[in-house]
C-alpha cells in the first residue's frame, strides 16, 4: 500500500513528538486494528444473521409481553450465554435451541469457533472504545465430577470461560455477584439473589461498553423538551441537540440514523417511525433481513439531530417466556429436557430453570456507557424417590368406595397364612 501524505505527516509528527517509541505504538495499533478487522471480516456470516435476527425476534417478544414498557437489552450477551449451554444440548432440546436462536445448519464447530472469532474482535475493536465480554461457569461443588471435561473444555477454548466450583451457599452468591460486577466496572452489582437447592450450575455472560461519540453534543445546546409517548401524553426529558454529517436514510415509515463511536467502527443505530404511525406498528413485522436492508441504504446527510439523554436499568427480566415463544420450550422442561452432554446423570434430568437478564445504559452529551449480564440456571431433576413398602408385619386393610367415602370392608390382619379364622 502506498502511504498518503496524511499518513506521512502523522509518522513525521509521531517521530518528532514521541520518537521512536511513538512511532512503534503507531504501527503496533494499527496492526492490532488490522488483525481485528481483519478477524471481524471473518466471522462466519452464518452466525452474524442467526444473532441479528435473535435480538428482533427476542426485542419483539419481550414487547409483546411488556407492552408499552422501557425495553433495553443486550441479545449478544442472552445469546452467548444460550450457546454455551448449547454446547451440551442433545436429541431434541438441541434442535429447539437451535432453532430459537438460528444455529440449525451450522456445525457445533463451526459455531464455537464463529463466537471466539467474534468475541476476540470485539473485544479489541478500539482503544478509545471500552468494550468487555466476560464468560464464567460455576458448578455445584458436590456436582463437579460428573460435568464432563469436553464441556468445560469447549467452554474454556471457544469462549474463555472461567470455571469455578463453589458451595453454592451464601459465599456462592456473592461470589457470582462480585464476578458480574467487576467485569461490568461496577455498572451491575447484583444478577444472583439466592441459590435454590436444585439449581448446580450457572452459565454468565457480561459484556461492558463505554464509548464516546465521534461528534459530542454541546452540553450548553441541551435543554428541556416534550416527549410525547404512545399514548398522547407528553412528558420533560433533556434533549441534546447537534448539527452535523450523519449516515442516514428516510422513508414514509421511518428515519435511520447512525451514531458512531471511537474510531467510527461502533455506532449506535436510532429508528424513528414517522409521525402518525407507531414504534408498535414499525417494530411487529421486522425482521433480521429489514434491519440489513435498512443498514444499507444508509447515506451521508446533515441533520439537526436531537436525541433525549437517558438512564435507564433494565430487569432482572426471566426470558423463559420469550424463549418458549421462540421454540426452545423443551430446555425448560424437568422432564423433557436433554443436556446430557454437560453431565453423567442417569436418573435424574439437567434443565434450564431459568435465563436471568439484566442490563444498564446511560446516553448523554460525551457517549454511551452500558452493561448487560445473563445467567442461565442449570438445575436437576431429581427422580422420583422409591419408598420401601414391605407387608411383613400385622396390618390393617379396608375397602372403601371412594364415591361416597363408604368404607366397604376392612380388616385386621396379624397372619396371612392363616386361611381360616377363627
Amino acid at each position: 500500500m502506498k502511504p498518503n501524505r496524511r499518513m506521512v505527516a502523522g509518522v513525521i509528527l509521531l517521530l518528532i513528538m514521541g520518537g521512536a517509541g511513538a512511532l512503534l505504538n503507531y504501527w503496533n495499533g494499527g496492526r492490532v486494528y488490522a488483525d481485528s478487522d481483519a478477524k471481524a471480516a471473518s466471522v462466519d456470516r452464518s452466525l452474524v444473521t442467526a444473532n441479528t435476527d435473535f435480538a428482533v425476534r427476542l426485542l419483539r417478544e419481550l414487547r409483546s409481553e411488556q407492552g408499552g414498557e422501557n425495553i433495553f437489552i443486550s441479545p449478544l450477551s442472552v445469546s452467548i450465554a444460550l450457546t454455551m449451554v448449547y454446547n451440551g444440548a442433545d436429541s431434541a432440546t438441541k434442535e429447539a435451541m437451535a432453532t430459537a436462536l438460528g444455529l440449525s445448519g451450522m456445525s457445533d464447530d463451526a459455531v464455537n469457533t464463529a463466537y471466539s472469532q467474534l468475541i476476540e474482535s470485539i473485544m479489541s475493536a478500539d482503544s478509545s472504545v471500552a468494550l468487555n465480554i466476560g464468560d464464567s461457569v460455576w458448578i455445584r461443588s458436590g456436582f463437579a465430577p460428573q460435568v464432563k471435561a469436553t464441556f468445560t473444555d469447549a467452554l474454556s477454548k471457544y469462549f474463555a470461560s472461567e470455571v469455578y466450583a463453589k458451595p453454592f451457599d451464601a459465599s456462592t452468591v456473592s461470589e457470582v455477584n462480585s464476578w458480574v460486577s467487576k467485569e461490568t466496572n461496577g455498572k451491575i452489582r447484583t444478577l444472583l439473589d439466592q441459590i435454590d437447592n436444585d439449581n448446580v450450575m450457572f452459565l454468565i455472560n457480561a459484556i461492558y461498553f463505554k464509548g464516546d461519540w465521534v461528534d459530542k453534543f454541546d452540553e450548553s445546546l441541551t435543554s428541556p423538551a416534550d416527549f410525547t409517548r404512545a399514548d398522547g401524553s407528553v412528558v420533560p426529558v433533556e434533549m441534546m441537540t447537534r448539527t452535523g454529517d450523519y449516515a442516514y436514510y428516510g422513508d414514509p415509515g421511518v428515519q435511520v440514523a447512525r451514531l458512531p463511536y471511537g474510531r467510527d467502527k461502533i455506532a449506535m443505530y436510532v429508528f424513528l417511525p414517522a409521525e402518525g404511525s407507531s414504534l408498535e406498528s414499525f417494530t411487529a413485522g421486522l425482521t433480521g433481513e429489514d434491519l440489513d436492508a435498512y443498514f444499507s441504504k444508509l447515506h451521508k446527510a446533515e441533520l439537526v439531530l436531537g436525541l433525549p439523554k437517558l438512564k435507564l436499568e433494565y430487569g432482572k427480566v426471566d426470558l423463559k417466556d420469550a424463549l418458549t415463544s421462540l421454540g426452545m420450550g423443551v430446555a425448560f422442561d424437568r422432564d423433557a429436557a436433554d443436556f446430557n452432554g454437560i453431565a453423567d446423570v442417569v436418573s435424574e434430568r439437567l434443565y434450564i430453570a431459568f435465563v436471568d437478564h439484566k442490563a444498564v445504559v446511560e446516553i448523554n452529551e460525551k457517549g454511551t456507557e452500558a452493561a448487560a449480564a445473563t445467567n442461565v440456571g442449570i438445575s436437576l431433576s431429581s427422580a422420583p424417590m422409591t419408598i420401601p413398602f414391605t407387608v411383613d408385619r400385622p396390618y390393617m386393610f379396608v375397602i372403601r368406595d371412594d364415591r361416597s367415602g363408604s368404607i366397604l370392608f376392612s380388616g385386621l390382619i396379624t397372619d396371612p397364612s392363616v386361611v381360616s379364622s377363627p
